[in-house]
């Protein structure tokens, strides 16, 4: 395992001698010398490093600090970049352990210390150097990032986000994410049959604490490639936010992620019309109805002209032979465009799934429809590709770039400012 210059691979600064005689063991299993284990806290930490060079992996005990999150400040003076902090302490605060994390602290563990624990966290303090590291392949990875709109309720742009993210995981095997903005009433996490926790909601509260720690510890794992970050506030919380969160979030998706799917309802395209900054390719779902004919000539326009960078990709979903309100052929003269792709109905594969607690595309592998959404997949791929190289204003940070313990201080001090 490759580790940044002639550090040492560890060393840890703890208060009392229990804490350190479940340590020990566990420090000579992973092959480092136990002689690194010192007695003292933060404080000592902060002494010691002032005038030595940092480990590649610091343990630091809090439980003699009054005020961890400003002692955690003077640490970062004294440590190296690079350098993955792993906090311990007897305060059990919500709070406090999500401050901490904010503040670029890897991981934080509550005494009394367990081995497997340790173990646990140890691991994967040491996986971050086993990572791409800025400059290598995450420089050449290209990104891809498309919205989902639906332009009416109950077209399935919702069931179409989600059974692409399967597909592009599961099958592509491509890092992904799906970003559910119905903060309200999303169903991307029910879909997967996922609770989806308080991720988004926490991510809206507090933008400024959004970086690749905050996406790694927030996201819910759908399975090994997909990670869904979505919401189910209460009917009675307004949505209060200048967008700023939706945009962050996306940023740090293109770090972590080669693909980005949006389930974007179409209301956000009126009161946050920049969260489309970053994306590729519009996926706009209709239906064959006067109703949808209309909106979407109205959301291909709106594109036009409010986000010109963005490709449209129009796909006619739950369409029936024979029983639509409106005939293909008018309903293309009436957007004056192709529809891309067209998917049939299939209630009964629709029901199945719902039963199964999987997407559609998984629960209906061989089905017309998940033929469909493969070929929007590869559309989306196609159309995200031809814009090329994204330009940059430097290097792309890795999403292993956000433990660098000074520049999250950094990041935080200026936007506490």
């Amino acid at each position: 395992m490759s580790m940044p210059g002639n550090r040492d691979p560890f060393a840890a600064y703890i208060c009392d001698e229990t804490a350190l005689d479940v340590l020990r063991p566990v420090v000579i299993e992973l092959g480092w010398q136990p002689e690194k284990c010192n007695k003292g806290g933060l404080r000592n930490a902060v002494q010691s490093l002032s005038v030595s060079a940092s480990p590649n992996i610091l343990m630091v005990d809090l439980s003699e600090s009054g005020d961890p999150l400003n002692d955690i400040n003077a640490l970062a003076e004294v440590c190296e970049p690079g350098t993955v902090v792993v906090a311990i302490g007897q305060v059990n605060d919500v709070r406090l352990y999500r401050d901490l994390l904010s503040s670029g602290i890897h991981d934080y563990l509550l005494k009394p210390l367990s081995a497997s624990v340790l173990r646990d966290s140890l691991n994967a303090a040491q996986a971050v150097f086993s990572a791409p590291r800025q400059g290598e392949a995450e420089q050449s990875k290209r990104h891809i990032s498309t919205a989902i709109i639906g332009t009416r309720g109950g077209v399935g742009a919702s069931t179409l986000a989600t059974s692409l993210a399967w597909h592009y995981s599961a099958d592509k095997k491509m890092p992904t994410a799906l970003l559910d903005l119905d903060v309200h009433f999303g169903t991307g996490a029910l879909t997967l049959d996922l609770e989806p926790g308080r991720g988004l909601t926490d991510a809206i509260d507090n933008p400024s604490r959004i970086d690749g720690l905050f996406i790694e510890r927030a996201m819910i794992r759908a399975n090994d490639n997909l990670a869904i970050l979505s919401a189910e506030a209460p009917i009675n919380s307004p949505l209060m936010t200048d967008g700023a969160a939706f945009l962050q979030l996306q940023e740090e998706f293109r770090h972590a992620f080669e693909i980005t799917l949006v389930d974007l309802p179409r209301n956000m395209l009126i009161n946050f019309p920049h969260v489309l900054n970053d994306v590729n390719v519009a996926t706009v779902v209709c239906e064959m109805t006067l109703a949808s004919a209309r909106d979407t000539i109205r959301v291909l326009s709106w594109l036009k002209a409010n986000a010109g960078h963005v490709t449209p990709l129009v796909v006619a979903n739950k369409v029936q032979a024979g029983t639509a309100e409106i005939s293909k052929a008018d309903f293309e003269a009436s957007i004056e465009r192709k529809l891309d792709v067209v998917i049939p109905f299939d209630q009964k594969g629709a029901s199945a799934a719902a039963k199964l607690g999987k997407t559609f595309i998984d629960a209906n592998g061989s089905s017309k429809v998940s033929s469909g959404i493969k070929q929007v997949a590869s559309r989306i791929i196609g159309l995200g590709g031809e814009e090329g190289e994204e330009a940059s204003d430097g290097e792309k940070k890795s999403l292993l770039g956000g433990f660098d313990l000074k520049g999250l201080m950094a990041k935080k001090d200026k936007a506490d400012a």
